[in-house]
């Protein structure tokens, strides 16, 4: 537990997170199905999830939109755009901004428990290891600041995106840790 927050790394299938409150969908700038995360995302979810984030389009690389989850087993679906690596620049400082607007939105919404896979690594292209570096730097600087989130859930394609997670975790709490 890190100022109250528990870290949980794991993989899975992010459309069947049914004990999180929301999920994050790794969202193009149309919030339209896609491959991958928002492939999954959208087809779990029905039409409905489409065509209720259809008016909220475009967003921009690092902005966070919440709408409800459909057929999906949360209450909200966090669609967070990352920046696609080596053209939305300076990408590093957009992931961050990507998780950071996630966990406002959670906040603002008085969600407990959130859901993220590993945003912009899979079609954008960025990096598994600086990437989930980002990631679990993001969540642990927000820790102490959150008050509605107390479970964020790392949700990975395979174990090696897992192990690449816990290393990055280990290594971010051991330079944090007095």
């Amino acid at each position: 537990m890190d100022a109250g927050v528990t870290i949980e790394l794991t993989t899975g299938d992010i459309a069947k997170q049914s004990d999180v409150e929301a999920v994050v969908n790794a969202a193009n700038a149309q919030l339209r199905s896609g491959g991958g995360v928002a492939g999954a995302l959208h087809s779990a979810a029905g039409p409905g999830l489409a065509t209720e984030t259809r008016p909220m389009a475009p967003i921009e690389p690092g902005e966070a939109v919440i709408s409800g989850a459909h057929d999906l087993p949360n209450d909200h679906v966090i669609h967070v755009l990352g920046p696609v690596y080596g053209r939305d620049e300076p990408s590093d400082e957009l992931l961050r901004t990507g998780y950071e607007n996630a966990l406002r939105q959670a906040e603002e919404n008085g969600i407990s428990s959130v859901a993220f896979p590993a945003l912009s690594t899979g079609a954008f292209g960025f990096p598994m290891r600086p990437a989930a570096r980002i990631a679990l730097e993001t969540i642990l600087d927000a820790a102490p600041n959150l008050d509605s989130v107390t479970h964020v859930r790392f949700v990975l394609f395979d174990e090696a995106a897992r192990s690449v997670h816990e290393k990055a975790l280990s290594a971010v709490r051991d330079e944090t840790d007095p």
